[in-house]
């Protein structure tokens, strides 16, 4: 079965306007794993808009499933990850001033830069992972860098779900086939929900991990957090 991962930047967010410790990131992850969570994800971004970086290193100690990390891999940031070494880390190429991840890494362009990044983490023993598009050259590409897995950028299958799904699951279908075919796994995140997550991993051959936060946070106002943890997991049956 594919492991859900929670992303609780949203949980951050709204701690952070109004000051304070309410809610409590740490607790919100602990009760996470409680619920069914097979994994929490952050993504500390260079402002600390949302997860900061005291957060990371006070939720290594408390995380009991998968530990997955996200960003840009900066200085700052990989000496980050290598502090708190993580179960993984995720390399995503995120300018500064972006409000949310959108565009997989050119591995092409920057396959130097990221397998000597790459290298750094699995000398610790941190499983790695990139964000990508679903470009069959792109994964070829991944093999070369070391990396261990690959994160599927489901945007465009997301908002186009309702458009034609079977049309915009075809080049995910493809690209997880390529990732299989090289022995790397297979990751997915971004705009995931209740309405096309099920279709998503029907279909998807060999998919290890999902990562959701925002409409996984939106959907527990309505039904709870322990409820809907559950609702996502029944989606990742096959």
């Amino acid at each position: 079965m594919t492991k859900l991962s929670v992303n609780i930047n949203k949980i951050a967010t709204l701690r952070n306007a109004r000051g304070g410790n309410l809610p409590d990131v740490i607790k919100v992850a602990i009760d996470c794993e409680k619920y069914g969570a097979e994994g929490i994800t952050v993504h500390p971004r260079p402002d600390e808009r949302h997860i900061k970086y005291q957060d990371v290193k006070d939720l290594i100690s408390v995380i009991t499933t998968e530990f997955n990390i996200e960003g840009y891999p900066s200085e700052k940031f990989i000496n980050l990850v290598l502090s708190v070494k993580p179960t993984q880390v995720t390399l995503v190429p995120d300018a500064p001033d972006v409000l949310t991840s959108n565009a997989g890494w050119d591995i092409i362009k920057y396959k130097k830069k990221l397998t000597d990044i790459i290298s750094i983490f699995k000398k610790e023993n941190i499983r790695t992972s990139i964000f990508v598009e679903p470009d069959v050259k792109i994964i070829e590409n991944a093999v070369d860098t070391g990396t261990d897995r690959i994160e599927l950028y489901t945007e465009n299958y997301a908002k186009n779900y309702f458009v034609d799904k079977e049309k915009y699951i075809k080049p995910y279908i493809e690209a997880a086939k390529a990732a299989k075919k090289f022995g790397l796994g297979i990751n997915a995140g971004h705009d995931l929900n209740l309405d096309n997550l099920k279709y998503f991993s029907d279909n998807i051959p060999g998919l290890d991990e999902v990562s959701i936060g925002h409409a996984l946070i939106c959907d527990s106002l309505y039904f709870g957090l322990e409820n809907t943890i559950q609702l996502y997991k029944r989606q990742l049956i096959k």
